[in-house]
This record gives structure tokens, sequence and C-alpha cells, in this order.
């Protein structure tokens, strides 16, 4: 039953990222909705396959999205 609920906010997150304006709040997204896969992995006993979807999805891509923003923000006059 708990696998629903995951893949449900997994999906929802997805979806909400890619309707985001915001792109600091569609990175944070991203980064949900990775976390919810790799728990996913880890329900499916595949220990090794979570950790690299944490560490790759949940983490380093948002920090690479949140970076790019931050560095190619126009500056307000």
């Amino acid at each position: 039953m708990i696998e629903y609920i995951v893949i449900f906010v997994a999906v929802l997150s997805a979806i909400i990222a890619l309707l985001q304006n915001d792109l600091l709040k569609a990175a944070i997204l991203t980064g949900i909705s990775g976390f919810c896969v790799a728990f996913l992995f880890q329900i499916l006993l595949a220990p090794d396959v979570a950790l690299t979807q944490a560490i790759v999805e949940g983490a380093i891509v948002p920090v690479f999205i949140a970076l790019a923003v931050l560095k190619t923000r126009r500056e307000e006059a």
C-alpha cells in the first residue's frame, strides 16, 4: 500500500515541477521526485540502485539546477 502512495507523490511532484514558473521550486520538486523513486528502489530490495538514485536525482541534480538559476539570474536595476 505504501508503494502506491510513494508512486503518487513522485508522479505528482514531477507534474508540479513541470508546471512551475519558479525554477528553484522546480528544482526542489525534482529532488522530492528523485527521493521518492529512490525509496521505491529500496522497497524493491535494490539498495545499490536506491543509493545511486538518491545521490544523483535526489541531491546532485536539484543542487546543479539551483546553482545554475542563481548564477544566471538577471540583476534588477
